[in-house]
């Protein structure tokens, strides 16, 4: 493709992709749901570029990224992207989650009292965020809400980006929203699940019982392992990735001085997930009970990371293949060690366009 796609009268329901800008990375994808079977990829691709182009999650170099995509499309899109409306992610690691009870009241009411909780546990001032809340719960005595709040300037500095690339931003999800929409395609999706999107520096958790109740974040993602192996090893940056990818936490002549490494920032994931399963219990009791973890993201393809979380938390945990949902309709499909970074693109690509409005 030359140039970032026109909007097209062609489809009776405008399709969208989604547009997943990471840490030095940018993931594109088109889906669509032909009405039976999996949803089928019509293009894909991604790219890279400097890193410092972004600053805790705000563009603050839109240049760099505006080349980087535009390359992308003109070059590296397997298959075609045919639109250009598109749903873009925000980092759950930069927005602000809280799980709500307020008594019943008008929708007009219940915003404005969304709102003014905000203010109560969030450091910002509410005209800085951008808020939104899904009803979880609701009978006659109360109403449960899932918050969730974003800094203004981290979407506003997405939304310029669209706008310089000529593309229509349709909708905004978080990178975990993406996630419980890539998960509900799953054949065991109605067991609650605890689902670990592993970015580049960061795990994002989510609790998801048909519906996302809990989230959480700790620092230490696919970079992180990396940067870890190298240290503890004395290797190269290049080798520390081959390493990780290759052998992980699995069976080699250095997975004790591997494990050594990185058991801290595991250790430290597991204790926030147990933390996040005892509110989960308090809040809507036992009687669902967590039934599996589910790994994804760039940072889930490390042997042996499913085996010790299961070790650590004694749940059953497997990694997700986001392609095993999908039908690839003859496109070539990425290596199984790049498979997973298409987790959010994918998540994104994946929502139906008529909850948008």
């Amino acid at each position: 493709m030359g140039s970032i796609p026109k909007t097209t009268n062609f489809f009776k329901d405008r399709p969208t992709f989604g547009f997943d800008i990471g840490n030095g990375s940018l993931k594109v994808m088109q889906t669509v749901n032909p009405g039976h079977g999996k949803p089928r990829i019509i293009g894909y691709g991604t790219t890279t570029f400097n890193a410092s182009a972004i600053k805790d999650g705000v563009i603050v170099d839109h240049e760099t990224i505006a080349k980087a995509t535009l390359k992308l499309f003109k070059t590296d899109i397997i298959g075609d992207i045919t639109t250009n409306r598109v749903i873009i992610a925000i980092p759950s690691y930069r927005t602000f989650t809280r799980s709500s009870t307020l008594p019943p009241m008008a929708d007009k009411e219940l915003t404005e009292a969304v709102e003014l909780d905000a203010e109560q546990y969030i450091p910002l001032p509410s005209e800085d965020l951008y808020i939104d809340y899904s009803v979880t719960g609701k009978t006659a005595e109360k109403t449960d809400l899932f918050v969730a709040a974003v800094p203004r300037v981290i979407v506003d500095s997405q939304l310029e980006l669209m706008q310089i690339l000529g593309l229509e931003t349709v909708g905004v999800q978080t990178t975990i929203d993406a996630a419980s929409t890539l998960f509900a395609h799953d054949k065991q999706h109605d067991i609650p699940a605890i689902l670990i999107d592993f970015g580049s520096l960061s795990a994002d958790i989510t609790i998801c019982d048909k519906q996302t109740l809990v989230t959480g974040t700790v620092s230490g993602g696919g970079t992180s392992f990396t940067d870890l192996i190298r240290d503890k090893l004395q290797v190269s940056q290049a080798e520390a990735q081959i390493i990780k990818t290759k052998y992980g936490l699995g069976p080699s002549r250095k997975q004790a001085e591997i494990i050594s490494a990185l058991d801290p920032i595991l250790q430290q994931l597991i204790k926030e997930v147990k933390r996040m399963i005892r509110y989960y219990e308090e809040r809507y009791g036992s009687k669902r009970t967590i039934g599996q973890v589910i790994t994804m993201g760039g940072g889930a393809n490390m042997p042996g990371l499913s085996e010790y979380l299961t070790s650590g938390l004694r749940i059953a945990t497997r990694a997700c293949d986001p392609w095993s949902y999908v039908d690839t309709h003859g496109l070539q499909a990425p290596s199984s060690a790049d498979k997973p970074m298409f987790a959010t693109a994918m998540g994104l690509s994946l929502l139906n366009s008529k909850e948008l409005f």
